[in-house]
């Protein structure tokens, strides 16, 4: 059984008191469509966030709010929250500014995570994306061990656990799309590249 974990925290390109979730993203909140994804594999889904107000309106019920445990720690507070209170073993964790999450990538990255991995993360292009990955329940111990000692890198977490890297092969091979990694501000640079290349103007998502 697997629990969603949605990492909402303020978006800086939207001033402080505005958070990626909840930026409108094809006729609805991004947070939704997330939402709706996880639901195709997820048993759970949580929502940590340093002010759950604006989501009691939006979200079902039947989805988890919680408050950040360790306040300004960037994902690993959120992380450290969600992992703790999850109710299943394993944890699909992906950031509130992602789009084009994948129920199909989360689903075989857990089959690989249940080989005895502490967590199964995307490594595509040279490039490890833990903000995608399924974690055990037990890594919270970790983040803990390394906020207590002042260290808020996800970076650092991967490199203290038994990480099992999904090549991009592998995903290519159940023919799952690479876009499941990328950011709203990844996608807005990567279309005003192409729209300063071409002379035309910038497309909004």
């Amino acid at each position: 059984m697997l629990t969603g974990l949605i990492l909402a925290g303020s978006s800086d390109t939207q001033g402080d008191s505005q958070m990626a979730a909840l930026l409108p993203y094809q006729g609805e909140p991004l947070i939704q469509t997330q939402v709706r994804e996880m639901l195709q594999i997820c048993e759970e889904i949580i929502v940590a966030t340093p002010d759950p107000r604006p989501f009691l309106k939006i979200l079902d019920p039947s989805i988890r709010i919680i408050t950040d445990f360790y306040r300004g720690r960037g994902p690993l507070g959120g992380m450290y929250a969600g992992f703790s209170l999850s109710s299943h073993q394993s944890i699909w964790a992906v950031g509130s500014d992602m789009p084009y999450i994948s129920a199909q990538a989360a689903s075989l990255l857990l089959e690989r995570k249940q080989a005895g991995y502490e967590a199964a993360i995307p490594w595509i292009g040279g490039v490890s994306y833990p903000l995608h990955g399924v974690y055990d329940k037990s890594c919270a111990g970790h983040i803990q061990t390394l906020v207590n000692n002042g260290d808020n890198r996800t970076s650092s977490l991967i490199r203290r656990l038994n990480t099992l890297d999904m090549l991009e092969y592998e995903l290519e091979e159940r023919g799952i799309g690479l876009e499941f990694i990328r950011s709203l501000d990844e996608l807005e640079q990567a279309q005003a590249e192409v729209s300063s290349f071409e002379g035309g103007s910038i497309q909004t998502i």
